[in-house]
């Protein structure tokens, strides 16, 4: 890395733009940066660290992005920048960042704040024949420039202010600093983090395998405690007194133990269950016994009660004998009434029939007059028929009276056209005398919508071209907004392709920039490289961080494309409205829509009037018609009228001579009713009621000398059947379920004697009773108690079965367990040597070093080594410094540093130098650190380096070696900047950069080596 150019603008102290030749500076290879204190040398280096990394180092940044950094001495409208020009990696480089600023608003009072901004620009060189060559735009955002700058420098700001703004302070505390605080600088430098991270996953990965071993621990001494439950489930077994193993989850050979218990509990379980097997086989033979011996003695009982059961069967029988045999006397009585039952049942018949017939009798005379009360049934036959025959002469009255009704009805009729007729010759005479004016007012209707109708067809037509211009002048206005929009939306997608032009391009560069690392990625050993043809690949460039592949460029293509597509396509839309707008705009002119749109209105409601008088045309000329049609229908009507009402007269003359003839025959058929049917409707009752009253006599009289048979027949029936009297028979008859009872009666007590006498006779019972009572209760409590022991035998047994089976599976299971924990107990012990190894922590790290200390002291190491060779020049041969791993207190062993004296050949530490000493091993350990981090880095070389301070402890001998020192540092091409203000070495060292300080603000004066 080579600075060229640096130019500060409103930037810490310095309130104007100053410029800074590091070309011209550099020439010399040795120059200095003076000023007094407060001038802002500091501030030199910070520009150049804001302009790489967006930030200062330490607290000068402040918060945010750099506010606090602008120049109280600047004027109030200049924007604080810094742009710095540089060589890196081969490639030209002008980086320029502005930090937030608040300035004046360009209107009205007060301020408002712009965003931070930055830019990246590389330099193109052109042809011999073209000129110096062009700037070329890279990146205008801050994340990308600040990656590109740390992939290019390969060092975070941490690493460059230590490497490049060398510090000498900064290596004077480092030298006299512990263990701790130099692991600490080194690791930020060196940035060792991956190293603790490896510390860590061992650390997470011991405690996950402990925490899944202490699991499976866990799980089998679970199942050792669900065996001992199974193993001592019974009271006073071996099981329950066998001890678990006295292991926690963890500890090492649990499973072991945990499966030699398992197998001893197994083994009793065993024992136990064969002993339970003979106790099973003992109590089911003693059971078999106790269960016949049972059955014998309820036998026996069975038979004793079925005898004593029989006996009292047997007296039970002998005191209901009286009872059966008065059962069977009554059946014999009821057999011997069943040859009366027929005479009995006629006689009751006939005798319901006469009450019956005699009833009817007396109903059907109730109703008659009182002059038939002593009428036999002749006489009131007789009288029926006198009454029909006068019924069936009113024939010819009855037709006489319906034409009588219809003369009535006729006259009526005639009356109702009469009044008819005159209604329809008045309301004729009304009507047609305002005929004329009618006919007047019907033809002015339609008169008054033919010209409706031709007015509506002329505003017909000015309202389309109204309307038509209206549309134009609305299009017109909707047209302006969408191309507004249009033109919005086609600017927005420029710019927005412009965009993805710019990253397509960025991306292509970067790609570029890294390609030898993508080519290098497919070399093979023996393969001849695809570029230069070699076969060998000593050093193949590696990819930066932020590599782009082709993948990403390819996208980043794609969306350009995409992008410069949807621009013309937004172009064409936005083309096609202006061309709308411009038809709409020559349609309408420059009317105001809204004027138009009252225009047309005005013109609508015209039309609308003039054609709603025009559609009444039709209606008017159908009215007329109408009307014409009425007149003549009316006419006709009230000629017809008036005939009717000439030939009406002599029609009603005829009815009323026929009507007269007709009343006179009438009055002398109805007698005293009010009509013919009157009459003939109480002839008719009469017959009925004489009928009904004849027929009733006769039947009372044949029912009456029918129940006199049945008296006598009844009486000759109970004489033969044994009965005095026909009363004894009927109470002697039973009915049919009376009967079916007592049978039945009879059937069980005849039933019950069989039984009971088969029982006495069989000899099993007769033996039964002679023997003594059975012991049936004490037979069975030893059949219960014989079966209690045989379930409780059988319970144990299964007890016992069960336990085995519970022992075995849970035996399966921890074996299984414990062969499954073997591997992760294998890679347990395997990650925690691992673990505490990298900690520190084991036996085996015999120096007690963690991983980081381990690769930070190998650093230190390197950084000793690098030193020494300057060291050496710088104290004359004297001093060289030396790596030490011993351990000191409490603190980190491998990160001890000491110096060796030549002249006393003794080793110290470092912090016994004196000043001068210090400064001479400070300043030789800042280089060498500074070469082991470029080469950590990939080797990027650092052509400028500053070093602050430190050079006023040095006498002028000493001060000429260290400046032999650094300007043999030229010799590698590079410049070195010397930041003090020691008045010496303005002497010594010709190019310069002054800093001077004033009331408004600082300058810097440059002069050359010349």
């Amino acid at each position: 890395m080579r600075l060229h150019r640096l130019r500060i603008t409103a930037f810490g102290p310095f309130g104007t733009t100053q410029d800074i030749d590091f070309d011209e500076l550099s020439a010399a290879g040795l120059f200095l940066l003076h000023g007094p204190t407060g001038a802002g040398k500091t501030s030199v280096l910070d520009a150049v660290c804001y302009a790489l990394y967006g930030s200062v180092p330490g607290p000068r940044q402040g918060s945010g992005q750099g506010a606090t950094l602008r120049s109280d001495h600047a004027r109030p409208d200049a924007r604080t920048e810094v742009r710095l020009e540089l060589t890196v990696a081969g490639r030209r480089l002008e980086i320029t960042r502005q930090p937030p600023w608040e300035r004046p608003k360009k209107r009205g009072t007060g301020t408002t704040t712009d965003k931070a901004q930055s830019w990246l620009r590389e330099h193109v060189p052109a042809a011999a024949a073209a000129g110096a060559g062009t700037w070329k735009d890279l990146s205008r955002s801050h994340q990308e420039i600040g990656e590109e700058v740390t992939q290019l420098l390969g060092m975070s700001k941490e690493q460059f202010c230590q490497v490049v703004l060398l510090p000498q302070g900064d290596f004077a505390r480092f030298l006299r600093a512990d263990a701790e605080a130099r692991g600490k600088l080194l690791g930020r430098l060196f940035d060792t983090r991956r190293f603790a991270a490896v510390e860590q996953r061992l650390a997470e990965r011991r405690r996950a395998a402990e925490a899944q071993v202490r699991e499976a621990d866990a799980a089998l001494l679970a199942d050792a405690h669900r065996m001992q439950q199974a193993a001592g489930a019974g009271p006073g077994e071996a099981g329950a007194e066998l001890p678990l193993p006295d292991a926690e989850p963890g500890d090492p050979g649990l499973a072991e133990a945990v499966l030699a218990w398992a197998a001893v509990a197994r083994s009793g379980a065993r024992e136990r269950h064969t002993v339970a097997r003979s106790a099973l086989a003992h109590a089911e033979s003693a059971r078999a016994a106790a269960a016949a011996e049972l059955d014998d003695v309820r036998e026996l009982a069975r038979l004793q009660r079925r005898f004593a059961d029989a006996q009292e069967r047997a007296a039970r029988l002998e005191e209901r004998a009286a009872d059966h045999r008065h059962v069977l006397a009554r059946m014999e009585q009821a057999r011997k009434a069943e040859a009366v039952a027929p005479a009995l049942a006629l006689r009751a018949d006939t005798d319901t029939d006469h009450r019956r017939a005699t009833a009817a009798e007396a109903h059907a005379r109730g109703r008659l007059p009182a002059a038939y009360a002593d009428e036999g049934a002749a006489g009131l036959a007789g009288a029926a028929r006198k009454a029909s025959e006068e019924l069936g002469g009113l024939a010819s009255a009855r037709r006489a009276e319906h034409r009588l009704d219809e003369l009535s009805a006729q006259r009526a009729d005639l009356d109702r056209q009469e009044r008819g007729d005159e209604e329809l010759l008045q309301e004729a005479e009304g009507w047609l005398a305002d005929w004329d004016g009618t006919r007047t007012r019907l033809q002015q209707d339609i008169e008054a919508a033919q010209e409706a109708a031709t007015r509506t067809e002329h505003l017909a037509g000015q309202l389309k071209a109204d309307q038509e211009r209206l549309d134009a002048a609305r299009r017109r206005d909707r047209l302006t907004e969408q191309a507004a929009t249009a033109g919005e939306r086609a600017l927005a997608a420029r710019e927005h392709a412009a965009g993805a032009h710019e990253h397509w391009l960025g991306l292509k560069e970067r790609r570029l920039a890294g390609i030898a690392a993508e080519l290098a990625a497919h070399l093979v050993d023996g393969t001849p490289c695809a570029v230069c043809g070699a076969t060998g690949h000593p050093a193949p460039a590696r990819r930066a961080e932020g590599h782009v592949d082709r993948a990403t460029e390819e996208a980043a293509l794609a969306a350009h494309r995409r992008a410069e597509e949807t621009a013309r396509a937004a172009a064409r839309e936005h083309a096609d409205v202006r061309a709308e707008l411009a038809a709409a705009t020559a349609a309408a002119s420059d009317t105001p829509a809204a004027e138009l749109a009252a225009s047309v209105a005005e013109l609508r409601q015209a039309y609308d009037t003039a054609w709603d008088r025009a559609a009444g045309q039709h209606a008017a000329r159908e009215a007329f018609a109408r009307a014409e049609r009425e007149h003549d229908r009316r006419v006709t009507a009230q000629q017809e009228a008036a005939r009717r009402v000439d030939s009406r007269a002599a029609l009603r003359d005829a009815l009323e001579r026929e009507r007269t003839g007709l009343a006179q025959d009438l009055a002398h058929a109805r007698g005293g009713c009010a009509s013919v049917a009157e009459r003939a409707a109480q002839l008719e009752r009469e017959a009925a009621l004489l009928t009904e009253a004849a027929d009733a006599a006769r039947a009372a009289d044949d029912t009456a000398q029918r129940l006199k048979d049945a008296d006598a027949r009844l009486a000759d029936a109970a004489f033969r059947a044994g009965f005095d009297t026909p009363a004894a028979a009927a109470a002697a008859l039973l009915d049919d379920a009376r009967y079916r009872e007592l049978q039945h009666r009879v059937d069980a007590w005849q039933q019950e004697e069989a039984a009971v006498r088969a029982l006495l006779a069989e000899p099993d019972a007769a033996a039964a009773a002679r023997c003594p009572a059975a012991p049936l209760a004490a037979a069975e409590a030893a059949a219960a108690a014989a079966d209690r022991r045989a379930r409780a035998a059988a319970s144990g047994c299964d007890a016992a079965d069960r336990r085995r089976a519970d022992l075995d599976r849970l035996s399966a299971r921890s074996a299984a367990a414990a062969r499954r924990l073997a591997p992760l107990r294998a890679e347990y012990d395997r990650v925690t040597r691992l673990a505490t190894l990298a900690a520190g922590t084991s036996a085996d790290n015999e120096r007690k070093m963690r991983l980081e200390s381990y690769v930070l002291a190998a650093r230190l190491e390197q950084v000793a080594a690098a030193a020494t060779a300057r060291l050496l020049r710088m104290s004359s041969g004297r001093y060289t410094l030396v790596h030490s791993a011993d351990r000191t207190g409490r603190g980190r062993s491998g990160l001890g540093l000491h110096v060796v004296d030549a002249w006393t050949g003794r080793e110290r530490d470092t912090a016994t130098l004196s000043g001068g000493e210090t400064f001479f091993a400070s300043l030789a350990l800042a280089l060498g650190l500074a070469d082991v981090v470029t080469d950590e880095a990939g080797g990027v070389r650092l052509d400028t380096l500053f070093i602050d301070e430190g050079f006023g402890t040095l006498d002028d001998q000493s001060l000429d070696e260290v400046l032999d020192v650094l300007d043999s540092l030229r010799e590698r091409d590079r410049s070195v900047g010397i930041v003090s203000h020691v008045a010496d070495l303005r002497r010594r060292v010709h190019a310069q950069l002054e800093v001077v300080k004033g009331r408004e603000g600082s300058v810097v004066r440059q002069r050359g080596a010349g």
